[in-house]
């Protein structure tokens, strides 16, 4: 168990590094530069470049971005933002997105395990057929429409929540309840998928598990259905209901920009979009980079946990 997370780990900063090769080399094949502005003549530009050292080879450039990657931790300064540093930008931005992710996922997970199992425990009744209905009408609708109905009606209509996402500050008076408060609907926007998603998984997974044949034995011994159920099939359901959590947590990361634009929410999503506009390698390469890291990370966690899960299962070396 220690040797093969030992490894993962290892491999984990090998797959950022190249997936930070690739992004650096793709980035000087956008069209554009991050200094283009009718305002300024050629040689201004030209200075600007020299200054951030993009006049040089792009294999240079790459071996000292490296280099500072590793040695000092450094992601480089933004191009358009008065050379703030990368690594500060994403600070200020990476908390607002966690917290609205963090929500949607815990809900959704926690709504579409208990909606799956009720589908899966009166499999082909009333309850089956609505819970399969909304799975698939959650997952067809994008989270963006939701996001705009969601606004229209409990802001407009009822009044009951704010308009825009409101960061903690005490300045303005807003307190953490009033911008948790405030995060409740952009939250609810990106659950959607993942409720939907969640739903399928659980319910297709313990209709499977409930007919195999060490339930039937169980059943056969005389324990309650309940407790068969709770201490014996749900538990070998959520393992792949687990595979699939690791992936939509990044995604409502990474997948949140048009939501966050509803609501105003000022997060890593909006950081790269504004970035991948203007041209700001630096801030491209220091957000990829994170959420690169995040996604990979999240999933050696995932693998860990089946042998939390799953007594049977256990990591040993380098497989499982």
């Amino acid at each position: 168990m220690i040797r093969y997370t030992i490894e993962r780990i290892i491999l984990i900063f090998v797959t950022v590094l190249i997936v930070v090769t690739i992004n650096f080399f793709l980035l000087r094949l956008m069209p554009g530069s991050p200094f283009a502005n009718p305002k300024i003549t050629q040689a201004q530009i030209e200075m600007m470049e020299a200054k951030y050292g993009l006049d040089d080879p792009s294999y240079v450039q790459y071996f000292r971005y490296i280099k500072n990657l590793i040695v000092k931790q450094d992601l480089g300064v933004s191009l358009k933002m008065q050379d703030q540093p990368v690594s500060k930008l994403v600070k200020m931005k990476l908390p607002h997105t966690v917290k609205i992710g963090t929500i949607a996922l815990i809900f959704g997970v926690i709504v579409g395990i208990f909606l799956g199992a009720i589908a899966a425990i009166y499999r082909n009744s009333f309850w089956d057929n609505l819970v399969t209905i909304l799975a698939v009408i959650g997952v067809s609708i994008p989270n963006f429409v939701l996001a705009a109905f969601l606004q229209y009606f409990f802001c407009t209509k009822l009044g009951w929540f704010p308009y825009i996402y409101n960061p903690v500050d005490a300045l303005r008076k807003i307190s953490t309840w009033d911008s948790l408060y405030s995060s409740l609907l952009p939250a609810l926007s990106l659950s959607l998928y993942v409720t939907s998603s969640t739903m399928r998984y659980m319910r297709s997974e313990l209709v499977e598990v409930l007919s195999s044949d060490y339930i039937l034995l169980a059943r056969a011994k005389g324990f309650s259905k309940p407790k068969v159920i709770f201490r014996h099939a749900l538990r070998n359901a959520l393992i792949p209901v687990i595979t699939i959590v690791g992936p939509m947590a990044v995604n409502i990361l990474t997948g949140g920009v048009i939501v966050e634009q509803f609501f105003g929410v000022p997060g890593l999503g909006k950081l790269l979009v504004n970035g991948i506009f203007s041209n700001d390698y630096f801030v491209i390469l220091g957000v990829n980079l994170i959420l690169s890291f995040l996604y990979i990370s999240i999933i050696l966690v995932v693998d860990l946990l089946y042998g939390v899960i799953d007594p049977r299962i256990r990591l040993k070396g380098g497989g499982v």
